[in-house]
């Protein structure tokens, strides 16, 4: 899609000012604070954020709340819930071009990954969770005499819901359709760097008749908005998508109200290939994992471990194709690296290439600006190789498009390399002997593993990490651990027996 397209499709005028959302109406804040809102691929600004402070957060609260109370969601049938989800579904792919095209704008991600994988993704998500909450069961119990228990699960509350500029409109989907199934109410926090794709999303939920109140969205920065959404005394429960530096202050804002979380931060993942894999298809797979999004992902297999007896031969073919990536418009068809999300971002990715020439490492290819894109944050596609695993490059999330090797000799090296890490997101695996995936996905530290492919996202698997990666799950039986609350209902079959006192 070309810059006529993209106007045809509808994003955000240039200038526009984005504001929150509340009960069913997009509101203003009283004293509004406006933060520049920029396509990073012109670097010209296309609109300005209303920041949301104390006071409309806490319009927003009350609203979710006093939605959640009346019962006009909570209390609603599973098959009306579940038909206004799909009909959220449908609206999103009938608008998927425009959301598309606002998201491409904001975040500099290629369109076509937006329009073929993150838009279908976020309809996706109201599909499965309304077939989920379709299929809860409660228990009942009979194994004491006399009586009956019942143990049934009920939506939790409000919910606040903060997720990140990687991929807005899909994550912010996973969150908003999860909590939505089992009748909770909700507070949407996107990033602030990429509001755009949300005015539609609130009009598309508004137009499938999700009652006014049940999902409410503030903007702003998180030490403004995210610090009073995730410490309001009214919010239930918080789920976090972002850094593994803003994730604890969260958890611990959240933690004073002794709220329950999901944290899903950083990572460091490690991509082993093995001389037994099917080396066409991992190299096909180790580009993907840290390149596509524009290596803005936190599932990047940024360390890439090639045994030692192909990692010559292996490297060099890696080198020669990150060289023939195509670097352009995203809303160029032909796109497959756009720019980075914002400029601060752009400078970090950069002064990570400086720290891994400082480190002693090899700079392969990249680390410069794209010399050949006159305007636009754009980072060329970057790839190191490193001696050792203790350097900064290989410990420190870049959150960028700059891949660093690793060699190894035995598959124990590789787990060693890999679990050496304060991360543990995920991990990659390419090889054909069936005892090395048996034995390392046994014993590498991460939440998820994928097996000879890469990126392959089910919301039936649960999603998250370990240690610095955060808490929790969300996805499958995660999110209905999280979203909803026991209740157990005891009831005996006739007249019980019931200890007298107080009879002198």
């Amino acid at each position: 899609m070309n810059r006529d397209a993209q106007q045809q499709a509808g994003p955000v005028a240039a200038s526009a000012d984005l504001c929150g959302f509340i009960n069913g109406a997009f509101v203003t804040p009283a004293e509004p604070y406006r933060l520049p809102v920029i396509d990073p691929a012109t670097e010209q600004q296309v609109g300005s954020l209303l920041e949301s402070d104390a006071r409309q957060v806490d319009a927003a609260v009350r609203s979710a709340r006093d939605a959640f109370e009346s019962g006009v969601w909570s209390r609603q049938s599973t098959d009306r819930r579940q038909a206004c989800m799909l009909r959220v579904r449908d609206l999103i792919m009938r608008d998927a071009d425009a959301l598309a095209a606002s998201e491409c704008t904001n975040t500099g991600i290629p369109l076509k990954q937006l329009r073929q994988l993150h838009i279908p993704g976020a309809a996706h998500h109201f599909q499965f969770y309304a077939e989920v909450a379709s299929q809860l069961k409660g228990e009942l119990h009979q194994q004491r005499s006399g009586y009956q228990l019942q143990v049934s699960r009920e939506p939790v509350g409000v919910a606040a819901l903060i997720s990140p500029w990687n991929g807005p409109v899909n994550m912010s989907c996973a969150k908003i359709a999860a909590a939505l199934a089992f009748g909770n109410s909700c507070v949407l926090k996107p990033s602030e760097y990429t509001p755009l794709a949300f005015v539609r999303l609130m009009e598309i939920l508004r137009e499938a008749g999700v009652p006014d109140g049940v999902v409410n969205m503030v903007n702003g920065r998180g030490a403004v908005t995210g610090a009073a959404l995730a410490s309001h005394a009214d919010i239930d429960l918080v789920s976090f998508t972002g850094g593994s530096v803003s994730g604890p202050l969260v958890n611990a804002a959240a933690a004073r109200n002794l709220k329950r979380t999901t944290m899903e931060l950083g990572g460091k993942s490690a991509n082993i290939i093995l001389e037994s894999a099917d080396l066409e298809r991992a190299l096909d797979g180790a580009l993907a994992g840290i390149f596509m999004t524009n290596g803005q992902q936190c599932l990047a297999g940024s360390r890439i471990l090639v045994q030692r007896s192909i990692a010559p031969a292996f490297i060099e073919r890696f080198v020669e194709r990150t060289r023939a990536i195509r670097i352009g418009n995203p809303f160029d068809p032909r796109t497959e690296l756009g720019p980075m999300a914002y400029r601060a971002h752009m400078e970090r990715v950069l002064a990570y290439a400086e720290i891994a020439r400082a480190e002693g490492a090899t700079l392969l290819f990249g680390g410069q600006r794209a010399s050949q894109m006159a305007e636009g944050w754009y980072v060329e596609p970057t790839v190191v190789h490193a001696s050792s695993n203790d350097l900064r490059i290989c410990q420190e999330e870049v959150f960028g498009p700059l891949a660093t090797f690793l060699e190894f000799d035995t598959l124990d090296d590789a787990i060693a390399i890999a679990n050496a890490s304060d991360f543990g997101l995920v991990a990659y695996l390419w090889t054909n002997d069936l005892s090395a995936v048996t034995k390392a996905t046994r014993t590498l530290r991460a939440g998820t593993i994928w097996v000879n492919t890469t990126l392959v996202g089910d919301p039936r698997a649960p999603f998250g990490g370990v240690k610095q990666s955060g808490s929790g799950r969300e996805g499958g039986i995660g999110s209905v651990e999280f979203y909803t609350e026991l209740k157990s209902v005891v009831i005996p079959n006739g007249p019980a027996p019931v200890q007298r006192i107080g009879l002198g």
